[in-house]
């Protein structure tokens, strides 16, 4: 039997790799301090894989920013913009792919950016054309697998599938079948192997997460070529599939030609026996059982109850690992010394869950050994213990919830109504701008902040202090000559934690991070038991802008499938009624926010497509009860009143009309990164109420010019009716420095206004 993980975080316990590519950006540090930063922390995790009694390190699975930009670059995929690429692709120009700038380049607009499957991690979308070459084009892996095994480390080597990266990429120009390159890219998935088989590699997990989703017979096919066409006997090939079950993919992936199928035993649990019915006798079967999505520690004693009998089958051809990728969980709980007394128990990170699967491995070898029995009853003691732990119930919120009627969930009137009387209410021209909520974190916000929580500053000084921000924050929008200001949100450390700290059920950890994407890190809150809301949350910081300005200026909220989505929920509590407990809190801010006379309030739900289950068989059940859930926090209002929501870095082709049921006034969305190709789903189906198209992409440092947003907007009106079409930014502006942000909000105000000069002589002859 072995064990081994899929992945391992990359940032760091102290988000160490953060810090290196930030600095090095900045310019602040050079390249080599960087790439040793990296090789510290790709061995330090290696040996502590290695020194928890794994079988095999992981190789493969570091990336300075993202493992599909990895690939991307290993296969030689760089589009055209990013230069002529001599040789192999370099990490800056895999940072100007990611960023659209790095030293020693001109800025360029940088690749697509969307969510993993239904994780909150984002990957950079590989750009392909129909004349697409692939050539292998990075060392990257090569020099890695040599620095394990120079360490004397057992190595087991990680790529991305070629048919999961091919699914995950977009066509470059012109329509084709992404599918028709795979012909010209198993060469170099040949040649990748070849060269792991001369390093003396054995083993090679290749991701190929598609085979959780309802795959076209084409794209199955495409598999069952790929692998007979990759499939060699000097290498083991495991593929490995993850946060979904298989269902009509399971006798495909069980018959593959490779040496082992790795499953997700934990979002799959009720088909690893027919897994284990449908194996060939000379393959290995990697059971996914220590869930690599959430922090609860793992009843290992009813793990090892379904364990045993798939032991009992397969002898050493069972391997334990994680489900996942442990990249979606923190670092290591030991650390957390802040927690609710007991807690830390209940809790397993990523470090903790390498010593999960050795105890499993230990339990099933040598049962009787006593360090093993104390680790079982341990475990066993931690998962009682939540489960009698009473601290966390509220009988009153549970009851609101069950009181809630379908009349809660419904605006008074529907939205044509609504827009006459917001429009009447608000006074607004026509392509109203407004921005998606946050501005710039400064040092000196960050500071007060720390000092707050430190004990060094005083409520008095710090509220001072953040009223001055939000002062700023409005003074700049009124000069810049945007309609809709918002207060910036200076206060807010994270727009699911600042909400958490206010709300009862949750906890929070000091050290929790979890990457994003790039050199974007969370600490995602811990929702432990029932949530309810004891007092207002934004109100006065809201009350306090609009009283600085003649100009509306938005409430600005978290959505509660966002909520739900970017914490760790307690695994024995439905998600859904956790989401309904979340909606009935922010309604109570909603009304509250109105009562307090914001005309505006932006309920940001982000999360609400990656939500969605994978399988299709398991999606109506959420859309059901997180539609309700949004519609409840929203509906509590006036006609008056302007709803709007935010969601960005997802697609949205497969579920704009559960979009449109949320019944949101006016939606924006990121589409600058795909030149407004998002906007075909809202095309196509005649999305009815107000659309803010994103004019520009935050999560590049680039300023774009003028023309460049006119022309995205030009698109957008195309599309969308000139009343119901606003302007603004992908998403929010936190992450941004403010000179930056002056240049890219003056440039979206100017296009804003050429576009109206533009249309408003037609418009006003076809009234």
């Amino acid at each position: 039997m072995k064990t081994h993980i899929l992945g391992f975080p990359r940032i760091g316990q102290d988000r160490e790799l953060k810090k290196a590519l930030e600095s090095y950006w900045r310019g602040d540090s050079h390249i080599g301090e960087l790439e040793l930063c990296g090789r510290r922390l790709r061995q330090h995790h290696w040996f502590q894989q290695a020194d928890a009694g794994l079988d095999f390190v992981t190789v493969g699975d570091f990336a300075y920013y993202d493992q599909m930009l990895n690939t991307s670059a290993l296969v030689g995929a760089a589009p055209k913009r990013f230069g002529e690429q001599q040789g192999d692709i370099s990490l800056d120009t895999q940072f100007l792919m990611a960023r659209g700038r790095a030293p020693g380049h001109a800025d360029v607009p940088a690749q697509e950016m969307t969510k993993w499957f239904d994780t909150n991690y984002h990957y950079l979308v590989p750009e392909l054309s129909a004349d697409q070459e692939f050539s292998l084009s990075s060392q990257q892996l090569f020099n890695e697998v040599a620095e394990a095994q120079a360490l004397s480390l057992p190595v087991k080597a990680v790529l991305i599938g070629p048919v999961t990266y091919l699914w995950l990429s977009k066509c470059a120009g012109e329509s084709f079948d992404k599918l028709s390159l795979l012909e010209r890219l198993l060469p170099v998935y040949a040649q990748i192997l070849q060269k792991l088989a001369d390093l003396g590699v054995t083993w090679v997990q290749i991701d190929e997460p598609v085979l959780s989703l309802d795959l076209p017979q084409a794209w199955q096919g495409a598999l069952e070529l790929a692998y007979h066409r990759l499939q060699r006997r000097d290498i083991n090939l495991l593929v490995a599939t993850y946060f979904s079950p298989l269902a009509e993919n399971l006798w495909l992936a069980s018959h593959l030609p490779v040496a082992g199928l790795h499953i997700d035993g934990v979002r799959a649990a009720h088909e690893v026996q027919a897994v284990v019915d449908q194996l060939p006798e000379y393959k290995v079967l990697s059971l996914g059982i220590i869930n690599g999505r959430n922090i609860w520690r793992s009843d290992l004693n009813a793990l090892l109850e379904t364990i045993q009998p798939v032991h009992q089958r397969l002898k050493d051809r069972l391997w334990l690992s994680c489900s996942c990728s442990l990249l979606h969980v923190p670092v290591d709980v030991k650390r957390e010394d802040a927690l609710p007394e007991g807690l830390q128990h209940w809790l397993a990170f990523a470090t903790q869950k390498l010593d999960e699967l050795t105890i499993l491995k230990q339990a099933l070898l040598t049962p009787n050994d006593a360090r093993v029995q104390t680790a079982l009853k341990a475990a066993a003691y931690s998962a009682q213990q939540r489960k009698a732990d009473s601290r966390w119930r509220n009988d009153t919120v549970r009851s609101e919830v069950e009181q809630l009627s379908h009349a809660d969930a419904q605006r008074k009137s529907d939205f044509t109504q609504r827009e006459v009387a917001q429009a009447q209410a608000l006074d607004l021209p026509l392509l109203p701008t407004t921005t998606i909520g946050s501005f710039p974190q400064t040092a000196a916000i960050r500071r007060a902040r720390a000092d707050f929580k430190a004990g060094n500053l005083s409520a008095e000084a710090y509220n001072k202090a953040m009223e001055a921000e939000i002062a700023t924050a409005i003074s700049e929008q009124e000069a810049l000559g945007i309609d809709v200001l918002v207060h910036g949100e200076a206060e807010r450390n994270d727009m699911v934690e600042y909400f958490g700290e206010q709300l009862e059920g949750f906890v929070f950890t000091r050290f929790g991070w979890v990457q994003s994407y790039g050199s974007r890190c969370v600490k995602p809150p811990i929702i432990v038991g029932d949530v309810s809301r004891p007092q207002p949350m934004t109100v006065a910081w809201t009350r306090y802008a609009q009283s600085l300005t003649n100009k509306p200026v938005k409430g600005m909220l978290t959505g509660p499938v966002t909520l739900l989505c970017w914490s760790f929920v307690r695994d024995d509590i439905p998600r859904s009624e956790v989401a309904l407990q979340l909606a009935l809190a922010v309604r109570k801010e909603v009304v509250d926010l109105e009562q307090a006379g914001i005309g505006i309030i932006q309920i940001d739900e982000p999360a609400f497509r990656e939500g969605l289950p994978l399988r299709k068989s398991e999606q109506n059940a959420y859309w059901a009860w997180a539609v309700r859930a949004f519609r409840i926090s929203a509906s509590g209002v006036v006609d008056q009143t302007q709803i709007h929501t935010h969601m960005c870095y997802s697609e949205f082709n497969d579920c704009i009309n559960h979009i449109a049921a949320m019944d949101a006034d006016v939606i924006t969305i990121e589409t600058a990164r795909s030149g407004m190709a998002l906007l075909q789903a809202f095309e196509d189906f005649d999305y009815p109420n107000g659309i803010g198209p994103g004019v520009y992409d935050i999560h590049s440092p680039r300023v774009p010019e003028t023309q460049a947003m006119a022309h995205l907007l030009t698109l957008a009106a195309r599309r969308i009716p000139l009343q119901r079409l606003w302007v603004n930014p992908d998403c929010g502006l936190k992450t941004r420095q403010w000179p930056e942000v002056r240049a890219a909000l003056t440039h979206m105000v100017e296009a804003t206004q050429q576009l109206r000069q533009q249309l408003q002589q037609p418009l006003q002859a076809s009234r």
